[in-house]
């Protein structure tokens, strides 16, 4: 018998109950902290609606959210957890700002140049975890972290030893002229990034729903003995998976930084691979919601900037919100009840069904 596929509301119910208690409770803490928590709540939910820098503020937030999230999309789809998203991010950034400053190019074709490099350098970094556990049995997580330190630390050393402005002392020298993806919108710092996210997003789309590679991920990351008994070269799907998130996360760090800086400025580890974890949580692990969980997370914390500025409550409180929805969605017991009771009515109905079929 064919039935039609039903709509999974379960997990949906779960995701917007785990935002809406998140949201109550950092209510509850602004207005006991806050001399006048009603000014700073109505800037938290609608500060970023407030003028059209804040608004594009969120625009722009969102755009490294997205690559994070769709790398990590496809690198957890493997039953992998490596967290070297962040060391791909970084430094493609790191080999894009060093594209930007040393090598001039025509116009157009100085960009493409960087994106791939950048998508290179990412793919590669992005592997690097999957082959040494191979190897040495080690675990991917910890060698990931480990590759975040250490790719940090390397990266600005070149920028420091390379391209250091030395009038500034922390910063690289000026990018080329050639080396920017544009603004898109006059008095905003929304540039053409946006489209390669959007781009991005639809390739992922595709690759992991509608294509072989994205079903054999699937099955390999649920079960890696069925997989490997059905004929799926588990291996090569397992470094395909590393490979395509390393190359996402370095895409996302060349188009961040030659689309928001004219200079290398990251003095800090960039740290998006949490961020990614959780968006792509928020989106179910589906890529096509993916943006849309981006684009709440920036919400949110254009939302606390903007309450921080002209308040007493503290930005960090979006840490807060962030931390009890990841608690909650990633919690088995949270609403277990509701999908217990939702699968005994479902088996009911299919022997419901059965029987009178046998009769």
């Amino acid at each position: 018998m064919n039935r039609k596929k039903k709509f999974e509301w379960y997990g949906v119910i779960r995701v917007t109950a785990a935002i809406l208690i998140a949201l109550l409770i950092a209510a509850a803490i602004i207005f006991a902290v806050a001399d006048d928590p009603g000014t700073a709540l109505y800037r938290f939910l609608l500060g970023p609606f407030s003028t059209k820098r804040n608004f594009f503020n969120v625009i722009e937030t969102m755009i490294p959210l997205v690559f994070c999230g769709l790398a990590i999309n496809v690198m957890h789809k493997s039953g992998l957890f490596s967290m070297v998203a962040d060391s791909s991010f970084y430094f493609a950034g790191v080999m894009a700002a060093t594209l930007a400053i040393a090598c001039p190019m025509p116009n157009i074709l100085h960009q493409i140049v960087i994106l791939a490099v950048a998508m290179a350098v990412g793919g590669v970094i992005g592997i690097i975890p999957v082959l040494i556990k191979r190897k040495t049995g080690a675990n991917e997580l910890v060698i990931s972290l480990m590759m975040n330190y250490i790719f940090f630390n390397f990266g600005y050393w070149l920028i420091r030893k390379f391209f250091l402005d030395t009038s500034n002392g922390s910063f690289s020298i000026g990018f080329q002229p050639t080396a920017t993806l544009g603004k898109m919108l006059k008095g905003t710092n929304t540039h053409y990034g946006l489209l390669i996210m959007i781009a991005a997003v639809i390739i992922m789309w595709i690759l992991m729903d509608k294509s072989k590679f994205g079903r054999e991920l699937k099955i390999t990351g649920s079960n890696e003995n069925f997989a490997k008994y059905a004929g799926i070269k588990i291996g090569g799907v397992v470094i395909g998976s590393q490979l395509i998130g390393g190359m996402l996360a370095g895409l996302g760090g060349g188009v961040e930084m030659i689309g928001m800086y004219k200079k290398f400025q990251w003095i800090t580890a960039q740290t998006y691979v949490w961020d990614g974890i959780l968006i792509n949580l928020l989106a179910g692990t589906k890529p096509l919601m993916i943006p849309v969980s981006a684009f709440f997370i920036s919400y949110i914390r254009i939302g606390a900037l903007v309450m921080s500025r002209g308040g007493d409550v503290d930005s960090e409180i979006v840490s807060i919100i962030q931390g009890i929805m990841i608690m909650l969605i990633a919690s088995e017991r949270f609403l277990y009840k509701m999908k217990k009771n939702k699968e005994e009515r479902e088996a009911l109905q299919n022997q419901t069904v059965e029987a009178e079929g046998a009769n």
